[in-house]
C-alpha cells in the first residue's frame, strides 16, 4: 500500500514537472529588436496579436507565432526626370530610412503585410512607394520652394511617404535630399544669380565698412594722441610720488626690521630650550613604557599558545568521531535513497511510456481523421468545381450555338431580302420598261410582245447553232445499205433529218403565242413539197406570183 502511495506521488510529480516544462515551452518572450506576431485562434475580428516587448503564452494547435525585425533599412531613390509645379524635370536623388513601426495599428498593418516577407522583398515595396509620392511631392512645389526651403520641403515628402508606408506597417524615421540637378541647368542658374547679387552684396558692404574703417582710424589716432599725452603727464607724477613713497616706506622697513630681528632671535633661543629638553623628557618615558608592554604581551602570548593547543586538540579528537559517524550513516541513506529513486525512477519510465504511446494512438487517430476531412473536403472542392465547369461549359456552349443559329438566321433572313429586294427592284425596272414599250407601241400589246421576240431572235439562231456546233462529224457512223431511191442514201436523210430536228423561228415565235412579220419569211407547204415528182424543179412561189396561196397544215 506504501508502495502504491509511493507511485501516484512520484507519477503526479512527473505530471506536474512535464506540465510545466511543457507550459514554460510554449510562453514565448519578445526581443527589444523584434515584434511578437501571434496569429490563429486569438480572438473576434482579428486576424492576429501583435507584441513588442514582455511575452505572451502560444496555445498549442490553435495558435502560433512568428516575428517582425525592427531593424530600420535604408533605401536609395534615385529618382530623375520628376516633373517640377514650373513643367521643369529635375533630378531628386535621396536616402530613406524606414522601419517597421511599434504603434499598435500600425503594427497590425505590419503583421497582416510583411509577415514572412524577406527584407530585399520589402524594401522593393517601400520604394514603389516612395517613387510615387516623391514624384507626387515634385510636382505639387517649384523649383525655389524645393531648392531653397528644404526644411519644407522634407515636411511635405513626409507628409506624402509617411501615410502610404503606414498601410503596410512601416513608419519614416528619416529622409536625406543628397542633391538636387535639372537638365536645363535652371538651379545653376539660380545659383549663379544669387551668387552674383551676395558679390555685389559683399563688394558694398566692403567699400561701407572701408568708409567706417578710415573714419574709425581717424578718431582712433586722435583719441591715442590725447590718451597718450594724458598717460604720460600721469606716468611722471605717478613716478615721482612713487619715488618718494619708496624712500619713506625703505627706512620704515628697516627700522622694523631691526627690531623684529633682535626680538626674533630672543624667542628663537628660548624655543630651542624648551624643545631640547621636552625631547629629551618624552624619550625616557617612552622607553620605559616600551620594555613593560613588551614583557606584559609576551606573558599573555605563551599563555594563550597553550591553551589554544589543548583547546585545537579536544575539538580535532570530538570532529574525527563526529565525522566517522555521520559518513557511515550518509552512506547508508545515500544507499536505501538510490534504491528508492531507482524503484520510482522505473516506475516513473514505464508511466510515461505508456502514456506516451496512449497519446501517440490518440495523436495518429486524429491525424488520420483529420486528414480523412481533408480529403474528403478535397474530393468534394473537386467535384464541385468539375461540376461548375461542366455547369458553365455547358451554359457556354448553349450560347454560343444560340448566337450562332441567331446569327446565321439574321444572315440568311438578310440575304433573303436582299434577294427580294433585288428581285423586286429588277422586276419594277422590267415592267417600267415594259409599260414604256406598250405605251412607245400606241398600247399595242401585240406589237410589244413582237419588238421584244424580235431582240431574242439572235440569242435563239445562237442557241440552235450550239446544239450542232460541237458535233464531230468525222466521229458519226452510218449503216448505209445503198438502197437510197429517190429520196437519196441514207446519210443524207440522216442529214437533213438532223437538220430539220431544228425548230425553225416561226414555230418558236408560235409556241410563245407570237406571229413574226412576212419580211422575216414564211414556213412552206410540206404536202407540196413532199408530193412534187422528182424530175420537176421546185420553184419557190414569192407572194407576188401566188398571193393567195397560203400553207397548208400537214
Amino acid at each position: 500500500m506504501d508502495n502504491l502511495w509511493v507511485y501516484v506521488i512520484v507519477a503526479l510529480v512527473v505530471l506536474v514537472i512535464s506540465t510545466i516544462m511543457f507550459l514554460a515551452s510554449r510562453y514565448k518572450r519578445c526581443p527589444s529588436d523584434r515584434i511578437l506576431v501571434i496569429f490563429g485562434k486569438v480572438g473576434r475580428d482579428q486576424s492576429s496579436r501583435c507584441i513588442h516587448g514582455g511575452g505572451a503564452f502560444i496555445w498549442p494547435l490553435i495558435q502560433d507565432y512568428a516575428y517582425l525585425n525592427l531593424t530600420p533599412m535604408t533605401i536609395s531613390i534615385p529618382l530623375e526626370n520628376a516633373l517640377s509645379l514650373q513643367n521643369i524635370r529635375i533630378n531628386v536623388p535621396s536616402t530613406f530610412t524606414v522601419g517597421v513601426s511599434t504603434d499598435p495599428s500600425i503594427m497590425n498593418n505590419a503583421a497582416e503585410r510583411l509577415l514572412r516577407l524577406a527584407p530585399r522583398e520589402i524594401e522593393e515595396m517601400s520604394k514603389e512607394i516612395i517613387f510615387g509620392q516623391l514624384r507626387l511631392t515634385v510636382a505639387s512645389l517649384t523649383i525655389e520652394q524645393i531648392n531653397q526651403d528644404r526644411e519644407s520641403f522634407l515636411e511635405s515628402v513626409r507628409k506624402n511617404v509617411e501615410p502610404e508606408l503606414n498601410k503596410i506597417g512601416l513608419y519614416l524615421i528619416n529622409v536625406n535630399i543628397t542633391d538636387i540637378t535639372d537638365e536645363s541647368n535652371y538651379i545653376e542658374s539660380i545659383g549663379k544669380k544669387a551668387a552674383s547679387e551676395a558679390i555685389n552684396r559683399a563688394k558694398v558692404d566692403v567699400a561701407e565698412q572701408v568708409k567706417l574703417g578710415a573714419i574709425g582710424e581717424a578718431e582712433a589716432d586722435r583719441e591715442k594722441n590725447i590718451r597718450v599725452a594724458e598717460n604720460v603727464a600721469q606716468s611722471e607724477k605717478g613716478q615721482k610720488q612713487a619715488e618718494a613713497d619708496k624712500r619713506i616706506f625703505v627706512q620704515q622697513q628697516e627700522t622694523s626690521a631691526a627690531i623684529g630681528e633682535s626680538d626674533a632671535n630672543r624667542d628663537k633661543e628660548i624655543r630651542i630650550a624648551e624643545n631640547a629638553a621636552q625631547a629629551e623628557k618624552g624619550t625616557k618615558k617612552a622607553e620605559a613604557d616600551k620594555r613593560v608592554f613588551v614583557q606584559q604581551q609576551e606573558a599573555q602570548a605563551v599563555k594563550g599558545e597553550k591553551k589554544a593547543e589543548a583547546e585545537r586538540r579536544v575539538y580535532v579528537n570530538e570532529q574525527e568521531a563526529e565525522a566517522v559517524s555521520g559518513e557511515n550513516k550518509a552512506k547508508a541513506d545515500i544507499a536505501n535513497y538510490e534504491a528508492e529513486l531507482a524503484v520510482k525512477a522505473a516506475e516513473a519510465m514505464r508511466r510515461g511510456e505508456v502514456a506516451k504511446r496512449q497519446a501517440e494512438v490518440e495523436i495518429q487517430k486524429a491525424q488520420y481523421l483529420a486528414e480523412q476531412e481533408r480529403l474528403n473536403a478535397q474530393e468534394v472542392v473537386r467535384k464541385e468545381i468539375d461540376k461548375r465547369k461542366i455547369e458553365i461549359s455547358a451554359e457556354a456552349e448553349a450560347e454560343k450555338l444560340r448566337r450562332e443559329a441567331k446569327g446565321q438566321a439574321d444572315a440568311i433572313l438578310a440575304k433573303y431580302e436582299a434577294e427580294a429586294k433585288g428581285i423586286r427592284q429588277v422586276l419594277d425596272s422590267k415592267a417600267a420598261g415594259y409599260e414604256s414599250l406598250v405605251k412607245s407601241c400606241n398600247g399595242d400589246a401585240k406589237a410589244a410582245s413582237t419588238l421584244l421576240m424580235i431582240e431574242k431572235i439572235e440569242d435563239i439562231v445562237a442557241r440552235q447553232v450550239e446544239a450542232i456546233r460541237n458535233l464531230k462529224i468525222d466521229k458519226i457512223t452510218v449503216w448505209d445499205s445503198g438502197a437510197g431511191g429517190q429520196t437519196g442514201t441514207s446519210t443524207a436523210n440522216f442529214l437533213s433529218g438532223m437538220i430539220k430536228s431544228i425548230p425553225p423561228l416561226q414555230d418558236v415565235a408560235a409556241m410563245a403565242g407570237v406571229e413574226l412579220p412576212s419580211y422575216l419569211g414564211q414556213m412552206a407547204d410540206t404536202n407540196t413539197v413532199d408530193n412534187k415528182p422528182a424530175n420537176t424543179p421546185h420553184k419557190p412561189q414569192t407572194p407576188a406570183t401566188n398571193p393567195e396561196k397560203k400553207p397548208k397544215d400537214s
